[in-house]
Formats: structure tokens, C-alpha cells, sequence
């Protein structure tokens, strides 16, 4: 019986498979027509998407030259309105309500967006960084740690190039919740450096020479450094040498600065009075 009974059992299983097979394959020959509509519908929507998204972020980048950061956001938002209204398409060639779509996409879309909190908090990050602005792209940021030359704010994250050259992956999120430091920011920046002296040396002689050293090319016309007294010691005191330099040349600025000011200390032997001679 028990031989019999799995005999029935499998040979019952194999005719609904069968049946299954043949409602499909009908289904499939009975809709072959919008089948094929709907594969091209897509490659072409597809195709669309990234010709027009490509267009805008060109575009905009052209036009917004102060404000590049706009287009690949604009960019990738016209990419994916696109391929919803093509997706639209493809089912209404199946028969399938747009205010039916519509519903399911709004019960879907709630599902989602609980499952997906980050990724969304990521999107509205990413559309709060562009329009308030903290960065551009191009502009050196440390924003907790996140340390690099933004490459492009995308609408998930942001792209990066650190100062060896690496590439850096940061979600939006990260950066909007940061302190963020932006080095770029400001046309000039502070090149500042602190050396010792005697307490006995002159003053004015070390502003004069150390003032006419720390100006370099890196600066404009206009800009006068500045030598201050930070702290005073019972057999040396400090000094700070500062130089407003362009943003972009900080980096060399700083260095020619420690050079120059490295050959005055060494040509006038640390400005330490001549030893009083012994008669």
C-alpha cells in the first residue's frame, strides 16, 4: 500500500508540475507580443537613462563652473526617475492599473523605507550636503577623521581622494553629522611658524629679517607677515612668524617658509648678542 501510495503520490506531483509547465508556456506564447515590447521598452529606458543623466551632469557642470557639486546629484536623480516611468511602462503592457501600481509601489515603498533607514538617510544627507554647501567638489575636508579631496557628492555618498592618492568611499550621513574642517574654503590660509630665540636678542632686528625671509611668491602683493612675541622664558623667548599664503599652495608655503627662516636663524647664529669681550 505504502509502495502504492508514493507511486500516486509522485505521479500526482508529476501531472501538476506538468500542468504548471503548461499554463506558463501558454502564458508565455499568449504574451510573447508584450514580452517583447517590454525587453525593448527597458533596454531603450536603460539606454535613455544614462544618455540624458550623462547630458545633465555635463551640462550643469558647464553652467554651474563655481558649483560643480549640483550636476552628478542632478545627474544621478534624472537617471532614476527615468528608469521608475519605464518600469511604469513595462507593466502597464501587461494589463497591469496604473492606480494599482501606484498602490503596491506605495505599500512597497513604506516597507522599504523602514528596512532601508539608512540608505535613505544617506539620500536626504546627500541632497541637505548640496544644497547647504559645506564643500564643494575640489576642496580639501576633514570632517572627523574623513580626510581627503572631494572627488563628486553622489545622491548614496561621497567620493574621495586622500592626500596619498587613495580613494575614499564616505555615506553621506557620516559627513552631514561631522565637525567639518574645510581647508579649501577661504582664498587664503595661515602659514604659521614658531622658533626661539635668546631673551637677550633685538626685536626689531629679528622682525625685520625674519619678515623679509617668510615672504614668498605664494602670497600676494598685499600681504605683510607678521612676528610676534608668544612666550617670554628666563633665558629664551618664543616667537610666531606668520604669513597669509593662497589655499591652494599652502602645502609648498609652508615649506619654503621653514626653509627660509632655517638659513636667517643659521646666517645670524640664532640672533644671540655678540659675547661681551674681556679686556
Amino acid at each position: 500500500m505504502v509502495r502504492i501510495f508514493v507511486l500516486d503520490y509522485y505521479g500526482e506531483y508529476r501531472m501538476q508540475e506538468a500542468e504548471i509547465f503548461g499554463i506558463s508556456a501558454a502564458w508565455v506564447i499568449a504574451n510573447l507580443w508584450s514580452l517583447a515590447i517590454a525587453i525593448l521598452v527597458l533596454s531603450v529606458g536603460w539606454v535613455i537613462s544614462n544618455l540624458v543623466s550623462r547630458y545633465i551632469t555635463g551640462f550643469l557642470a558647464g553652467r554651474l563652473r563655481q558649483n560643480a557639486t549640483v550636476a552628478p546629484l542632478a545627474g544621478q536623480v534624472v537617471r532614476y526617475g527615468i528608469l521608475f516611468v519605464t518600469i511604469i511602462v513595462v507593466l502597464g503592457q501587461f494589463g497591469v492599473q496604473t492606480a494599482s501600481i501606484l498602490a503596491v509601489l506605495g505599500a512597497a515603498g513604506l516597507a522599504i523605507a523602514l528596512a532601508l533607514q539608512g540608505t535613505l538617510a544617506n539620500i536626504a544627507a546627500g541632497i541637505m550636503l548640496v544644497f547647504l554647501r559645506p564643500f564643494n567638489s575640489g576642496d580639501y575636508i576633514d570632517a572627523d577623521g574623513i580626510v581627503g579631496t572631494v572627488v563628486e557628492i553622489g545622491l548614496f555618498a561621497t567620493q574621495l581622494r586622500t592626500i596619498d592618492g587613495l580613494y575614499l568611499f564616505a555615506p553621506n550621513s557620516k559627513l552631514s553629522n561631522a565637525k567639518i574642517i574645510n581647508y579649501s574654503r577661504e582664498n587664503h590660509r595661515i602659514v604659521e611658524v614658531r622658533f626661539n630665540v635668546p631673551r637677550s636678542a633685538d626685536l626689531d632686528r629679528i622682525r625685520a629679517e625674519v619678515a623679509n625671509a617668510v615672504s614668498t611668491e605664494y602670497s600676494d602683493t598685499a600681504a605683510k607677515p607678521d612676528v610676534w612675541l608668544d612666550t617670554l622664558g628666563d633665558s629664551t623667548m618664543t616667537l610666531v612668524a606668520r604669513i597669509p599664503v593662497r589655499s591652494g599652495d599652502w602645502w609648498q608655503a609652508r615649506s619654503v617658509v621653514q626653509e627660509r627662516l632655517k638659513v636667517v636663524l643659521e646666517r645670524n647664529n640664532n640672533f644671540a648678542p655678540p659675547a661681551a669681550s674681556s679686556v
